[in-house]
């Protein structure tokens, strides 16, 4: 059986203990036999404190992106409330990711009536919905994005 990287998704072989592709531990996590994986969601308070966030109220509220894998930031989410939010390596991103594989400019996310877009910005290594690289795209409920080696879940209820 082969292990999938929770970071970069690389194949590695049964029995690795960490990432033959980005260095990553490969924890075995077991699941209860018939249930799904839970990733915990979270939100960083103004002081860094991890405050716990309800997808399903967090959704509710309006749409969210959430990191699936990437930066050690699993679980943390993004309230997208703005009609114009920036993605990227730049600090002063709406939605900042720190890594080399995402550029400083990297993406943009753009309300145009009731739907929101995803454009990319040019970027080196490219945006990607649904494991296709896009120019801008409508995003959908479930949409998984891809920003360098960030994995964001799209939720919109």
């Amino acid at each position: 059986m082969a292990l999938h990287c929770p970071e970069c998704g690389f194949v590695n072989a049964d029995g690795a203990n960490y990432c033959q592709k980005c260095g990553a531990f490969l924890a075995a996590q077991e699941t209860p036999a018939g249930s799904d994986p839970v990733t915990a969601t979270y939100r960083v308070g103004e002081t860094g404190e991890l405050i716990p966030v309800d997808l399903d109220t967090a959704a509710s509220e309006g749409p969210v992106l959430v990191i699936r894998s990437g930066g050690g930031r699993t679980g943390e989410s993004f309230p997208l409330d703005g009609d114009r939010m920036t993605i990227g390596r730049r600090p002063d991103s709406d939605i900042f990711l720190d890594d080399v594989t995402v550029s400083r400019d990297h993406a943009l996310l753009v309300r145009r009536g009731n739907d929101l877009y995803l454009d990319d910005l040019g970027s080196l290594n490219g945006s990607y919905v649904n494991r296709r690289r896009i120019e801008s795209h409508q995003l959908d409920d479930g949409d998984e994005l891809q920003i360098g080696k960030y994995k964001l879940t799209f939720l919109q209820r």
